[in-house]
């Protein structure tokens, strides 16, 4: 195995002493994770912060083999580390995109869009620029492990008109006139995420409750306290800045 390409760094575990084991995502190959000596080191640490977009060189004699991994800074993202809230947004995205991706899988789209996504952030790290390409971040996810929401139409009439909820279970869109007297049972279905543009608070926190439910019962049933707890940092600290 020999490879060559862009990738985010998603984690950075260490590996004896000195060295780390690194996961990074490629628009073509999908999440490689690779084995570099000296990860540790004062020179390579600020390089594998996650978030941070490197050119990757992956090399091993098979392809069970954990690849040796070389590293090239081309963005650094660490001083976004110093912004809590823009630091709880790298770091949740992160990690969710390392937990639940197969290794050597390519999804060009959530390359593309974690690119975007980390993108805003460092555009504008009030929380106000990125957090409603967080929440689409979130979707895309779960649409492209296979988990996706179905928001164009009622479950239940088949309407595409007043959607303001979904069904908890199914994942589908409820009209205003079908959830009539079940509304507490359901989740919010915000406008923003079957319309685009933007959106106030309400609706992004909604939209995270929405996208939350579903992250957890559907991706991250074996370790939801472990990798929902940086996610619950991140909604706290969304929570506090707009109170």
């Amino acid at each position: 195995m020999q490879l060559r390409a862009p990738a985010l760094i998603l984690s950075v575990r260490s590996h004896g002493e000195h060295n780390a084991v690194v996961r990074a995502l490629t628009e073509d190959a999908g999440m490689l994770a690779g084995y570099i000596r000296g990860g540790h080191s004062r020179r390579l640490r600020p390089v594998l912060q996650p978030g941070n977009a490197v050119l990757g060189e992956w090399r091993a004699r098979s392809e069970e083999q954990l690849a040796g991994l070389t590293v090239e800074l081309i963005e650094s993202r660490a001083p976004l580390y110093g912004e809590p809230l823009a630091a709880a947004a790298i770091d949740w995205v992160t990690v969710l995109t390392a937990a639940v991706l197969p290794e050597r899988h390519p999804y060009p789209r959530l390359y593309s869009a974690l690119s975007a996504m980390l993108d805003a952030v460092e555009a504008a790290p009030a929380a106000r620029g990125w957090a409603v390409a967080l929440v689409r971040y979130e979707l895309l996810v779960l649409a492209e492990l296979g988990f996706g929401l179905s928001l164009d139409r009622c479950t239940v009439t088949g309407s595409a008109d007043d959607l303001f909820y979904v069904s908890p279970k199914s994942g589908a869109a409820v009209s205003a006139a079908a959830a009539r007297g079940y509304e507490a049972r359901l989740l919010p279905c915000p406008a923003f995420l079957r319309e685009g543009g933007e959106a106030d608070w309400t609706a992004i926190l909604d939209g995270l409750r929405l996208t939350g439910h579903f992250l957890a019962r559907d991706l991250l049933i074996d370790r939801r306290a472990e990798i929902l707890a940086a996610r619950e940092r991140l909604v706290t600290r969304l929570k506090r800045a707009v109170a």
